[in-house]
């Protein structure tokens, strides 16, 4: 696409052309192929990461040891050409290592001292923050203002982040010793919750074979910053039906025990529901998938597909739910079931 189609995206012209939604489309089954260079498998885990870019969000990685979730950002990363950054957590981190601090530097010139700031990883458009749960809460809340608002504060001075900008966290879900919780109002943000999985006999033979051979793929950037950006603008504008929207409310509002609207599942199993945002992020992302797959409106199956993964860091169980060792996936399917789409009812 031209600057002169870029510009036009970002001034959110254009949309009876279907040839920006054509683009994004390529460009996005270029990148998959940049990234399966390197990625094995995963392809769903893939997409969820690349519609976490294109509506601007952030996302978690859940797996256990050696599943690439590190070598998966990273990629991504050079295959959109934007600047990457690893954080690794730890019990000793502080929250300055994170955001960068004020150093006290003498002008050569001058020979004046003062205080300059010092950026941290965090200024990056792709960040990893690996083993989050690792570092304590306090630390951890270190990511909360830049994951949302984009900009970190440090001794009552603001900096703004560079755009755009992404938060990949990764946490492994079978280590417990030395590590913390994540608070409910940092998972809140996270748009997605990624599960990876072990591959199949093939497929994991296939990581065997390349990774002990001296062959390095080479990846080939195929969007920038500025496209990446003018693609977020074109997502937002593609349309969705109101019955799309309510359907996706309420499967929300269903999550909720003790609500109005709250399914019974719900109620026996569930103590906290999924709040706002979960819907936001359904419907936005919707427009992602909807693009990607060829099509411009959000249809029942893009909204379906994403419960998932909008959904399972959201809900908190019970002890009863723990007890019986009721999954969140679980629940979430259940839910699917009894709350069918308005086209499947009878």
């Amino acid at each position: 696409m031209s600057d002169e189609g870029l510009a036009a995206v970002s001034r959110g012209e254009g949309m009876d052309d279907s040839g920006y939604a054509d683009a994004l489309k390529s460009d996005f089954e270029r990148i998959v192929d940049e990234i399966h260079k390197r990625i094995v498998g995963q392809d769903d885990v893939v997409e969820l990461a690349l519609l976490t870019l294109l509506i601007g969000g952030n996302s978690l990685l859940v797996g256990v040891p050696g599943l690439a979730k590190t070598m998966l950002v990273q990629t991504i990363a050079e295959s959109v050409d934007l600047e990457f950054s690893r954080i690794q957590f730890t019990p000793d981190l502080m929250p300055s290592d994170i955001t960068g601090t004020d150093l006290l530097q003498e002008d050569p010139e001058s020979g004046r001292r003062e205080l300059a700031f010092l950026k941290g990883p965090v200024f990056a458009n792709i960040v990893l923050a690996d083993e989050i749960n690792r570092t304590p809460p306090k630390t951890q809340a270190a990511l909360l203002e830049a994951m949302q608002e984009r900009r970190v504060t440090v001794q009552g001075r603001t900096y703004t982040l560079p755009e755009p900008f992404f938060v990949f966290a990764t946490r492994n879900p079978i280590e417990l010793e030395g590590t913390y919780s994540l608070p409910e109002a940092q998972l809140d943000r996270f748009a997605f919750e990624i599960v990876l999985d072990y591959l199949g006999e093939e497929q994991e033979l296939d990581v065997v074979r390349t990774t002990t051979s001296v062959d390095d793929a080479h990846l080939q950037p195929v969007v920038g910053a500025a496209r990446l950006l003018a693609y977020q603008k074109l997502v937002r504008r593609v349309p969705i039906a109101d019955a799309v929207s309510r359907y996706v409310l309420a499967l929300v509002r269903a999550t909720r025990p003790g609500g109005p609207h709250s399914a019974e599942l719900a109620d026996r199993w569930l103590a906290y529901g999924a709040s706002v945002r979960a819907a936001q992020f359904l419907v936005l992302a919707g427009k992602a998938r909807a693009l990607t797959h060829g099509r411009v409106h959000v249809g029942f199956e893009d909204v379906r597909a994403l419960t998932r993964p909008v959904l399972r860091h959201r809900l908190l169980r019970n002890f009863h739910a723990e007890a019986e060792r009721v999954s969140v996936d679980q629940l979430i399917d259940e839910l699917l079931e009894v709350m069918p789409t308005p086209t499947e009812k009878r």
